[in-house]
C-alpha cells in the first residue's frame, strides 16, 4: 500500500471523527443542513484533490516507462 492511500485513509477517519463528534457535542442539531452540506464538500475536497492526484501520476510514470 502506498503512502498516499495511507494518508488518504486517515484523513477521512479524521474527518469523519470530527463530524461524529460534532454530533455527539450536540452541535451538528444546531446547524442548518445547507452549511452541513457546504462544510463536508470543503472537508473532503483536499481528499479527493490528493486522490485524484496521485492517480495522475501514478499514470504519467506507467508511460514514461513504456
Amino acid at each position: 500500500m502506498r503512502f498516499i492511500y495511507l494518508y488518504l485513509l486517515a484523513y477521512f477517519a479524521l474527518v469523519i471523527g470530527a463530524g461524529l463528534a460534532l454530533w455527539q457535542a450536540g452541535v451538528v442539531h444546531q446547524v442548518p443542513g445547507t452549511w452541513l452540506f457546504i462544510a463536508a464538500v470543503v472537508a473532503l475536497g483536499p481528499g479527493i484533490l490528493l486522490a485524484i492526484t496521485a492517480i495522475g501520476t501514478n499514470a504519467d510514470r506507467s508511460e514514461l516507462r513504456s
